[in-house]
């Protein structure tokens, strides 16, 4: 892999991992459509990394209330965040789950051009649902146990690309009554437990990469950079759009990408 793979794949981890418009199909199809080698697990990996440096760097006032929060339980303080630390627990379980008994068909079976093609227009079509049609009335201080268990259930889903972990997971949470912020804050925040859940539990394919081809590190750095500066860049832009506008052209763009994919003899191939 030469610099400007890894400047390339870094970018389009950063923004589509945020924006919901899946960023595993975008890793499985960006390579396919230059004619690129796979990078490999342990790449993807690292391009992970570097999104949730931008979660933790974006959102660190929350994560240090969280965790002033958490450690209040002790002393029976009430928390004053609006995402408490079981709520991201509970959300993330199912996920978690998910990856334990489903990680090797995530990797091989789910990165069947069609089935990506499938899961973005159908999965975009329901957030185009939920979005028009959603109460979109309640913040995250209405955010219940029982709403963050269907929103991490919904984010298990995520583990075929084409789904959108953020796009699933904001969909749940509309359907759930949440305003567009409030869906796109949870989920962002919700992301961060489980990239780094996988992150430790895959680190040993960064170092045997390493180990095997030293001169992946490069790589590996310059990718985990360009996903978190263009990481940061995505997350504020979808909180700006979201203000004012709905997530149709994030919907209108699922849909014509899943037409090309469905009518292109590459990526049928």
């Amino acid at each position: 892999m030469n610099q400007i793979q890894a400047i390339v794949l870094g970018i389009v981890q950063g923004f589509t991992e945020f924006l919901p418009i899946s960023s595993s199909a975008h890793l499985v199809l960006v390579p396919h459509f230059f004619y690129w080698q796979d990078p490999g697990l342990a790449y993807d990996v690292a391009l992970h990394m570097g999104t949730l440096a931008a979660i933790l760097v974006f959102f660190h006032r929350d994560w240090l209330q969280i965790s002033k929060d958490t450690l209040g339980l002790l002393s029976q303080k009430r928390p004053s965040s609006e995402v408490q630390i079981q709520h991201l627990i509970v959300g993330c379980v199912p996920a978690a789950v998910a990856g334990v008994l489903l990680g090797e068909h995530a990797e091989t079976t789910f990165r069947n051009p069609l089935l990506i093609a499938f899961t973005l227009a159908s999965f975009g079509l329901l957030l185009w649902h939920f979005d028009r049609n959603g109460r979109k009335r309640d913040g995250l201080q209405a955010l219940t146990l029982k709403h963050a268990a269907i929103i991490g259930c919904a984010q298990a889903f995520a583990i075929i690309p084409g789904v959108s972990r953020s796009g699933v997971t904001i969909t749940a949470a509309l359907a759930l009554g949440l305003t567009r912020p409030a869906s796109a804050r949870f989920s962002f925040l919700l992301s961060a437990p489980i990239i780094a859940g996988a992150g430790m539990v895959k680190s040993k394919h960064i170092l045997e990469a390493y180990r095997s081809a030293p001169e992946i590190g490069s790589a590996m750095l310059i990718g985990f950079v360009a996903s978190m500066v263009s990481g940061l860049a995505a997350i504020g832009l979808l909180q700006a759009i979201i203000k004012n506008r709905t997530f149709a052209p994030f919907v209108v763009y699922r849909l014509a990408l899943a037409l090309a994919i469905a009518l292109s003899p590459m990526w049928a191939s």
